[in-house]
């Protein structure tokens, strides 16, 4: 069975988007190297439309990317890729469709079946991946600012313990932080 895996950046107050919806506070290429390798074994992404349109930048052809930027779009163009979306009509960049509801026992199937880790993109749909136990890990880049308000990384009034497996601090003042999900499915190496 894969990893499920919810990867974000937040403020140090805990919100992906400030109240006005930007993330203009974050910087991905403090953090991009070491996002690169994290998703090496994800043979799967899971969107809803807005983190999608934003990824979306990736699907164009290799050689119109920074050199520093060509492994992650090599490595995300490959992955298949599956947006929830009510409004979307279609797409435009490779090994991608779109669903327009976010079945929880198709999830379930597809982690039980798939042969790579799957990730969840986006704090919506990751909290209803929680909600549903389907959840495995989560890597938080924590970016050194707080933005007093707008879309959490986590719902509200949602509540699971997490095993602490690993903290790097950056030179930029981001730290990522590494959790299992307690009761969460156990995986090789990690302590059940």
């Amino acid at each position: 069975m894969s990893k499920f895996i919810y990867i974000t950046n937040t403020s140090l107050d805990g919100y992906v988007e400030d109240e006005s919806g930007a993330f203009d506070w974050i910087n991905p290429d403090q953090v991009h190297d070491l996002v690169t390798e994290l998703l090496q074994p994800i043979g799967t992404f899971l969107y809803g439309r807005r983190l999608y349109e934003t990824m979306a930048y990736f699907g164009a052809a290799l050689e119109g990317y920074p050199p520093e930027h060509v492994d992650f779009a090599r490595m995300w163009q490959k992955a298949e890729k599956i947006v929830f979306s009510r409004t979307l009509t279609g797409v435009t960049t490779p090994n991608t469709r779109v669903e327009r509801s976010f079945d929880l026992e198709a999830i379930r199937r597809l982690k039980g079946e798939s042969e790579h880790d799957i990730s969840i993109g986006g704090a919506e749909l990751a909290g209803l991946a929680l909600e549903a136990d389907l959840l495995d890990e989560c890597h938080l880049f924590i970016n050194p600012v707080i933005v007093g308000g707008g879309k959490p990384a986590f719902r509200a009034a949602l509540r699971r313990s997490l095993e602490l497996l690993e903290t790097c601090g950056l030179r930029t003042g981001v730290v990522r932080v590494h959790y299992r999900i307690r009761g969460g499915t156990p995986h090789e190496g990690l302590n059940s």
